[in-house]
């Protein structure tokens, strides 16, 4: 299925937070660092990734998980301040114990 990356029939502010969509919902749904080229394959010619990143990681300044780059690729990540409460809460540090989703189950 190919998907309309370029959006032209939208207005640019509208195309931008599509654009803004698809990327935060790649990166959400893989369970690895996304590289630039992955994400690439979903937006237009004309869409600065670096800016889109920019625009989902202030969007996300309140919340208690972030967009960061890592191992060439970009990747959500809860907040290092939250990690004492994800010990409570799973018995174990951040990353070890606590049930990572499945693809499937990120999607739903």
């Amino acid at each position: 299925m190919l998907v309309d990356s370029e959006l032209e029939h939208l207005p640019p502010e509208l195309r931008w937070r599509e654009w803004m969509g698809r990327v935060e919902a790649v990166i959400f749904a893989a369970s690895e660092p996304v590289p630039r080229e992955v994400l690439a394959r979903v937006v237009g010619r004309s869409c600065n990734l670096d800016l889109v990143i920019d625009d989902i990681r202030a969007e996300l300044a309140g919340r208690p998980y972030e967009l960061v780059a890592v191992a060439g690729g970009w990747q959500h990540r809860t907040k290092k301040v939250f990690g004492d409460v994800i010990h409570a809460a799973f018995g174990a540090p951040a990353g070890q114990g606590a049930k990572e989703l499945t693809q499937s189950e990120a999607l739903c």
